[in-house]
C-alpha cells in the first residue's frame, strides 16, 4: 500500500519516486522537447497552478512566462521552503559583516523576531 502523499507508478523510465505534487508549491521544470533538442533555458522556477486528473499539472512559470499546461511530473523537482529559508537559518548573528551577506527580507524577519523574544509577556487583565 502506497504511503500518504507518495504515489506509485509503473514506468521504468521515471528517475525518481513520483511524489503526488501540490497546488501552490514551487517546483524546478525542466522543459524536455527544449532539453532533447540542445536549446538553452530549458529549466526553470514554476509554481504548480492546477494538479490534472490524468498525473499531470499546470505549471506558471516564475518570475514570468506563459503557462505550461499537462506537465509530466518525472520532469519536476520539489523545491522546499526550508532550502529558501535557509539563510536566515543559519545567519551567522555574532560576527561583524553577518547582516552584508543577508538579504534585506532575511534582516527584517530576524528583527522582528529580535524585538518579539524581548518583550515581556502581558499579564491578563484582572478580574473583580
Amino acid at each position: 500500500m502506497p504511503r500518504q502523499g507518495v504515489a506509485v507508478r509503473d514506468s521504468a523510465q521515471s528517475t525518481t519516486p513520483a511524489i503526488e505534487f501540490q497546488r501552490g508549491q514551487f517546483v524546478l521544470y525542466r522543459d524536455p522537447e527544449m532539453f532533447w533538442t540542445g536549446q538553452t533555458g530549458h529549466t526553470f522556477v514554476c509554481r504548480i497552478s492546477r494538479v490534472c486528473l490524468s498525473d499531470t499539472y499546470d505549471l506558471t512559470p516564475l518570475p514570468k512566462g506563459s503557462p505550461i499546461y499537462f506537465a509530466n511530473p518525472d520532469y519536476m523537482r520539489l523545491l522546499p521552503a526550508v532550502d529558501a529559508m535557509r539563510d536566515i537559518d543559519t545567519a551567522p548573528l555574532s560576527t561583524d559583516g553577518a547582516v552584508d551577506d543577508m538579504t534585506a527580507a532575511a534582516i527584517a524577519w530576524l528583527t522582528q523576531q529580535h524585538a518579539t523574544a524581548n518583550q515581556r509577556p502581558e499579564l491578563p487583565a484582572q478580574r473583580d
